[in-house]
């Protein structure tokens, strides 16, 4: 008998789909137990005996596998689309494991995206406080300078949104074109696009050339190849060796550094003040006899 998990991770990384798809198919009754539906993704199992998705039993988790994509543009990062778009399933070649995405990438973005059989996995790569670098290169229209770049390696907040450090250097020029290299590790949607337009930059093209250490290289657009399995193996190895990714809060003081950390200022006590005190009159002396 396995450790006790909620659903949602168990089919999670049997590869069936990303946690919060899997929630989204117990609300519409598609998951059952010994022919139950499910009524909440809080239900705790230790295996997948008697455990269905539309009406099909769950087999066995597999090894975990990983595929490098390249995305082209004009596609989109989902399973299937309302309007009858494109998505990146429609396209895949044939033969190729139920899979899920790490990360999203826009309609008009293209470049590496990696898909996997496990979506624990695809929550581990994705979280911020994980740390794992995504680098883009950017072509974008207007005039940016290096300094200004190299400002966001203090992170930047965009309409009340905070973005973290970005590692962004100018990569060259070409005409009234500037391409640029830039490097994060949050992952926000549409994160590359809003920080450069607010820059006063006009994208019009951007490609995610690697995503932790799987890189797009030469891989050419449309196509998968799977990422050899010792390469896997190590870098799981190495990401639960990871430490937590925390950004240093700013250096700020007094009450802004109480709102920043939420720090309650602690109430003043009053000191303790003695009480007057009346003396107490003393016995008059016993005048001597005369």
């Amino acid at each position: 008998m396995s450790e006790p998990q909620r659903i949602a991770k168990l089919l999670a990384r049997a590869g069936i789909a990303s946690r919060r798809e899997i929630e989204r198919m117990i609300e519409d009754r598609r998951i059952a137990i010994d022919g139950v539906p499910l009524e909440t993704p809080a239900t705790i199992v230790t295996s997948l005996k008697g455990i269905t998705v539309d009406g099909n039993p769950v087999a066995a988790a597999e090894p975990t596998r990983l595929f490098r994509y390249h995305k082209p543009t004009g596609l989109l990062t989902a399973e299937r689309d309302m309007k009858g778009r494109a998505t990146i399933y429609d396209k895949f070649p044939p033969g190729l494991p139920r899979t899920v995405p790490v990360g999203r990438l826009d309609l008009n973005t293209e470049g590496l995206l990696l898909m996997t059989t496990d979506g624990a996995l695809k929550r581990r790569l994705e979280l911020p406080s994980t740390g794992v670098p995504r680098s883009y290169r950017a072509r974008a229209y207007g005039p940016v300078t290096q300094a200004q770049l190299e400002e966001l390696i203090h992170g930047i907040e965009i309409d009340g949104v905070r973005y973290g450090q970005i590692d962004a250097n100018l990569e060259r020029r070409t005409g009234t074109n500037v391409w640029i290299e830039m490097t994060l590790k949050e992952g926000k949607n549409r994160e590359v696009r809003r920080v450069l337009e607010h820059l006063g930059l006009r994208v019009s093209r951007l490609i995610r050339t690697r995503y932790g250490p799987f890189a797009l290289e030469d891989l050419p657009p449309g196509e998968v190849e799977e990422v050899k399995q010792h390469e896997l193996v190590a870098f799981q190895k190495e990401l639960g060796k990871a430490k937590p990714v925390v950004e240093a809060a700013p250096k700020v003081q007094g009450t802004a550094l109480r709102k920043y950390w939420r720090i309650t200022p602690s109430k003043a006590v009053p000191r303790a003040v003695a009480k007057p005190t009346t003396p107490t009159p003393r016995a008059p002396k016993p005048r001597p006899a005369r």
